[in-house]
């Protein structure tokens, strides 16, 4: 065991604490995956990763680190808030990308590019392969989330490396007013994410939504909301009780596969901005967008919380 240099970052926000927590091991030479898993079972976050030297063969196609990505239970091809956290540790620890405004991270995915804005970072939103669910179980996930049939939009499977079963419901006040039963909906999915959004304000003036969302984000116009601004309009949730997540704070890797789902079936617009967090006393903020070649990108800020040394 030695010392290893260690952060934990706080992701898709940019005020400390409201966003998505995750702790990055910036050495993970010569650790074994046991290793890994135990430790990131120790940290009890949602994703631990280990930084890597990148295998020559994706350091040939560009490739400037590598990441393994693991939950308290398992490893993960891929995750949305671990790449943006430690692409974010990564820099801040003075790494230095092969090619000028462009980072290309290795994960068990692939090959995933990140480019910067300022001091916001987005990654290209992996392949996305998607089918409908079957209809009996859509109905089981309604009745554990205390849904009306008449209150889903739409649904899809959707696998971007993880694979997670999307509801699109039909407002933002539904999700925020969604009470799970975790009990009941282990087994039936990997995970579960639901999203709503409002096409048009329900009344000229602005409008408050509930008491709980009203305390975290004030008045608001649903009907104007831009990627300019921290303003959403797409209120998101993500429920995954299977692997002891039973409300995720923010969720790359749903927030990415959602985005393609919705603005290829022309029900988002190519840029937007979703809430997430907003039930657990969080304020995580995804920023989506579609470029002129229809990559979606999915960006958000990072702010270190903790930095310092491990024992490893």
């Amino acid at each position: 065991m030695r010392q290893r240099r260690f952060k934990q970052v706080d992701v898709f926000t940019a005020q400390p604490y409201l966003g998505n927590p995750l702790a990055v091991v910036l050495d993970g030479s010569e650790l074994s995956t046991e290793e890994m898993q135990s430790f990131a079972r120790w940290t009890n976050l949602s994703e631990t990763t280990f930084l890597l030297p990148p295998s020559p063969e994706a350091a040939a196609q560009g490739a400037d680190y590598r990441v393994r990505i693991f939950t308290p239970g398992d490893e993960l091809p891929f995750a949305g808030h671990p790449t943006l956290g430690s692409c974010h540790a990564w820099l801040q620890a003075g790494g230095v990308p092969q090619n000028e405004g462009l980072i290309v991270q290795e994960c068990a995915k692939g090959l995933v590019p990140l480019r910067r804005d300022g001091t916001r970072l987005a990654f290209a939103a992996p392949s996305l392969q998607r089918s409908a669910p079957d209809a009996a179980l859509i109905a089981r996930v309604a009745a554990a989330l205390g849904l009306q049939p008449a209150q889903i939009r739409a649904a899809q499977w959707l696998n971007n490396g993880p694979t997670w079963l999307g509801l699109l419901l039909d407002s933002m006040d539904t999700v925020l007013a969604l009470q799970p039963d975790a009990t009941a909906l282990k087994g039936l999915a990997p995970g579960v994410g639901v999203a709503g959004m409002d096409a048009a304000p329900a009344a000229p003036d602005l409008i408050v939504r509930s008491n709980r969302e009203a305390r975290a984000f004030g008045a608001r116009d649903a009907g104007t909301s831009t990627a300019d601004d921290d303003t959403p309009s797409v209120e998101v949730r993500f429920f995954a009780p299977d692997i002891g997540v039973l409300e995720d704070p923010v969720t790359g890797s749903f927030n990415a596969s959602l985005a393609q789902w919705l603005i290829a079936d022309g029900i988002a617009p190519a840029r937007y901005v979703a809430a997430q967090g907003t039930c657990i006393g969080r304020a995580g903020r995804v920023f989506i967008t579609q470029d002129a070649q229809d990559q979606v990108w999915v960006g958000g800020d990072s702010v270190t919380c903790i930095d310092g040394q491990v024992t490893l």
